[in-house]
Parts: C-alpha cells; structure tokens; sequence
C-alpha cells in the first residue's frame, strides 16, 4: 500500500526551532556536549505560587473538560490583567483560551482567512507564522527590515506592502526573533497608514510583554481607532516559565472571538483544566513576582553582547526585549573554515552545532538570511561556555 499525505502536510515546513532542539538532543544522546541556544524556552522553574495553585485545583477535584473558550474565573482574571498592564477593556466574549498562544493564532488565521488573502509579516517573525498563514491558504507577504532600524518595519514599508488582498498584518513586540520592541510612537504611524485601509486586521503577539528592558509596553488595542480591528495575543508560556502547561489567549473583536470559540470546538475544545487554574493565579498576582526573572535576563543580555563583541563578523544591534539577539553574520558568508564553506545562515548555523557543539537557529527561519538566532535563556556559564566555543570554532 502506498500511503499519499495531503498536499498540504507535504507542503508544510517543519519548526525550524524545534527541529534544531531534536537534533542538539540527538547528538548528545551521541555523547556529544552539546549547549543549546536554540530553543526559546526560560530556563526557570514556574514559581512556586503557579505550582501550588496547580497543586490546589488537583485537590479540588478539577478534572472535567473545561468550557471550549475557557473558565470564566480564568477569563476574568485576564479581563483584569488587560486592564491592569494595557488599559484594554474586553468583556468575556471577546476573550479564548487556547492551547498555547501558537493555537490563537492557528485560530485566528483559520476563522479570517479566505485563499489567497494577503497577511504582511514584518521580517524578521517568529518561525510559526508563515506556515499559519499558508496552513490557512493565505499568502504571507515579507517586508525586509534592517538591523539599523532595529528590525522594526516603518510606516513607508507598510503602505508600499498593501494591496488589495491584504487581509491582515501580524507582529510581535517584544519581537521574536529580534527582542526589538515598537514604542507607542512607532504603533501610531503604523494605525495612521491603516486608517486608509479600514478592512485590515491587526494581529498583536505580545506574549513577551513583560520581558521589557525599555519601561511602557505599547498596544495597538490601546488605540480608539484600532481597538475594534486588533487581535491582543498573550500567553504565560515566557514571562512565568510556563512553556509546558500551554495556555495562550485572546481578546479580540467579538466576532473573531466567537469564530475561534466554535473553530476551538471542534479541534482541542477546551485547555487543560488544571493548568487553567493555575493560570488564574498567575495573572492575577502583581507582575513584580516574576521581576527576578527579568532583571536575570537583563543581566545575560549584556553578557552575551559583551561576548559576541569580541568575535569578528557578528553584527549585533541591543535587543529591548525578550531573550534573544539575532546577529547579522554575513561577513561570514563565502567563507571556508575548518574545511566547511558557509553560504548562507543555514549553513552557519548547522557550522557552529558540529564544530562548536552549540545549538542555535538560522534566521533564514525567521525571514531574515542574514542573521542567526541565539537565546540566553540559559545560565552565565553555559553562555560564557557557548561563545567560547564559537570564538575557537570560528578564529
């Protein structure tokens, strides 16, 4: 028997990320000493008052499904939290809870996409996004940033990426891959060139919202002119060291909301019911309980900066958010070392895991081919051990 995938699986690009993670993991099931870089996960345990709450709900017997968009306590609890971090006002019917903020916007571009529909990505964006877009038939349109404008895309770049099909515009800030972060200021000259295109969607990724080294985090929400046609994404994955409970939100225009509802219906239906009420206790705790963790990745960006200043090639811009940097190493392309010539990022990348035993991420995932992603979600040793290994690997 011949057995025939869809056309969209064998169309569809693996996790660049999570495909990096399994082969670091596969080489040092080899016996290789290998630091992952490559991963954007904190390297954290969840606070103590997450687990106990977690700990609690168990107790309590909670272990039924859970309401399709989320309970309602946990839905208050991020009405509140909206409020509190981004003077937004939602009410329960504008907020989903989903299996992790990836499912939000799986969802979202599910539930507004038609085929061919346009979808303006900023480069560089996250690894998933793309993919999304395309899962959903739509057309992810590039628009190139640079590293002397922090990654950032300008309004200029916007009006000149619209057409007629474009359906919505997607972003993060705080930005992965970059950590750049759009002030109020930036977010405004973007609204003002929507303001032409009243049929545009916004899709906000703030899930990095407090890992802010910058002071205010800005919403496009926060707009009266844009509240009605934003998508506020968020989630407990990165700031509270909850990658592995999976649960990411929205609030969102009430029709949006109510389509990922009945969409999230019929694929997963609710999220997990303990993690749910663990979440409640999350978000409704004052943000300074996770500040540690913040002030610790504050401390490892200027570390590995410092580092990678000393290695020739590697042009780095100060990220403002997030945990990570995403050097342009183009100087490197063309190149021959140790017997390896390196052609683009893919090539650099795959360069350092097998001559520096160290895990990191080609930009080339993230719309940008010029650059590498490196996380310091990982300890001032492994860091200080990591560029070590790079600087001989490449000297």
């Amino acid at each position: 028997m011949s057995i025939q995938l869809s056309d969209k699986i064998n169309k569809l690009k693996a996790s660049a990320t999570l495909a990096m993670a399994a082969k670091a993991r596969e080489l040092r099931a080899e016996g290789k000493d290998i630091i992952g870089l490559s991963l954007g996960e904190p390297d954290f345990n969840t606070p103590d008052f997450i687990k106990d709450a977690a700990i609690q709900a168990v107790n309590d017997n909670y272990n039924s499904y859970t309401p399709v968009d989320g309970y309602v306590e946990l839905k208050d609890a991020i009405i509140t939290k909206f409020k509190r971090d981004n003077n937004l006002t939602y009410d329960r019917s504008q907020i989903v809870v989903s299996t992790g903020a990836k499912q939000s916007l799986y969802n979202v571009a599910q539930v507004y996409l038609n085929p061919g529909d346009e979808v303006i990505l900023p480069c560089p964006y996250w690894v998933s996004y793309s993919d999304i877009v395309k899962l959903a038939e739509g057309v992810p349109v590039e628009v190139k940033t640079s590293i002397e404008n922090d990654f950032k895309m300008t309004a200029s770049q916007l009006e000149k990426a619209i057409t007629p099909k474009t359906k919505m515009i997607w972003y993060s800030s705080p930005c992965n891959p970059s950590g750049s972060i759009y002030s109020k200021e930036e977010l405004r000259a973007l609204a003002d060139v929507l303001q032409k295109y009243p049929d545009i969607i916004v899709v906000s990724d703030e899930i990095y919202e407090h890992i802010n080294y910058v002071g205010d985090h800005a919403s496009m929400a926060q707009f009266d002119d844009m509240y009605d046609r934003t998508v506020t994404v968020n989630g407990v994955a990165k700031a509270f060291a909850m990658t592995g409970w999976r649960i990411g939100y929205i609030g969102a225009p009430q029709a949006i909301a109510r389509a990922c509802n009945k969409m999230q219906g019929q694929v997963t239906s609710g999220a997990n019911c303990i993690a749910q009420r663990a979440v409640i206790t999350a978000l409704e705790a004052p943000v300074s309980k996770i500040q540690y963790m913040v002030d610790e990745f504050k401390n490892r960006r200027k570390l590995i900066l410092d580092l990678l200043a000393d290695i020739p090639g590697f042009e780095c811009n100060e990220p403002e958010g997030a945990f990570y940097v995403f050097p342009d190493v183009s100087y490197y392309f063309g190149k021959t070392i140790q017997g390896t010539t390196i052609e683009n990022a893919s090539d650099f990348s795959m360069f350092l895991l097998e001559h520096a035993n160290v895990a990191t991420v080609t930009g080339d995932a993230f719309g940008n081919g010029n650059c590498i992603r490196i996380s310091y979600a990982a300890s001032t040793e492994q860091i200080k051990e990591a560029v070590s290994r790079i600087k001989k690997a490449l000297l």
